[in-house]
């Protein structure tokens, strides 16, 4: 029949890892029992010209992330009633602790402040990379960033971040003074493989993750062979297929980087 025809046509080929990683294009994430995004505070009139003074009413666990998150409780500044935001904490903060947000909030551990109001040097957590992002850079467990320099004339902060990367932001953008809680983290070892699958369940679908050279040339373009090598060039197409895709992809050049930069 051609309508078993067509079934058969379209159930041929190989189910590459990123079909067998997971459903549908469109990525969904392992939200069970996650305490929602954790973000800075809607930048508003009153953290740009004064402070919002919150209350750290609990600490808590999220599962997939290494540092805990504090649900920080701020007054509404329109309407009678308490807003709760959820900040991944800084090491050091507890329950009770006040929380000041905004332009004129003193130094101190927890409080957000604008880049430009925090001497050089300081370090840092939860930085803005643009203004009223509610926070991007730094926030994985014992990530923190420090303050290079300001420059007055453009306006912009430039960072150190955790990469050891250099970064110019602009100086109104907010960050949260100290570094991130739940640092050394990966200190402890892994041990056994269960410990790395609870691990990765609660995260997302990406362990084991098998090399390529160590499987069948019927799954992965670089596999089969009586030794274990890839036999042809790794680089591959910015435009080659799905299941083609594998490598170092579109690479402007390879090999080891020697020298150091002017």
């Amino acid at each position: 029949k051609s309508y078993s025809f067509c079934t058969l046509l379209i159930n041929m080929g190989k189910i590459t890892l990123s079909c067998r990683k997971g459903k549908g294009s469109i990525y969904t994430v392992n939200a069970h029992k996650r305490l929602g995004p954790a973000k800075l505070r809607r930048l508003d009139y009153a953290e740009r010209n004064g402070f919002m003074r919150g209350v750290i009413k609990e600490i808590a666990h999220d599962p997939g992330r290494g540092a805990p998150l504090a649900r920080v409780e701020f007054r509404n500044p329109y309407k009678y009633k308490r807003v709760k935001e959820l900040f991944v904490a800084a090491e050091g903060m507890f329950t009770g602790q006040a929380v000041y947000c905004g332009k004129s909030a003193k130094l101190s551990i927890g409080n957000v402040i604008p880049l430009g109001n925090i001497p050089e040097g300081c370090i840092v957590c939860n930085v803005e990379a643009k203004n009223g992002d509610r926070s991007t850079l730094a926030r994985a467990s014992g990530d923190y960033c420090i303050i290079i320099s300001h420059n007055l004339d453009t306006g912009r902060t430039r960072l150190k971040l955790p990469s050891g990367q250099k970064k110019s932001v602009p100086s109104s953008c907010r960050a949260m003074v100290g570094i991130v809680a739940g640092g050394g983290r990966i200190e402890k070892p892994v041990l056994k493989a269960g410990n790395s699958f609870f691990r990765f369940r609660a995260k997302r679908n990406a362990w084991p993750n098998v090399r390529g050279v160590a499987r069948n040339p019927v799954e992965h373009p670089h596999g089969g062979g009586n030794h274990q090598h890839i036999g042809h060039p790794s680089t591959v197409s910015r435009d080659c297929p799905p299941g083609q895709k594998v490598g170092l992809i579109a690479a402007r050049r390879t090999g080891r980087i020697r020298g150091g930069k002017k």
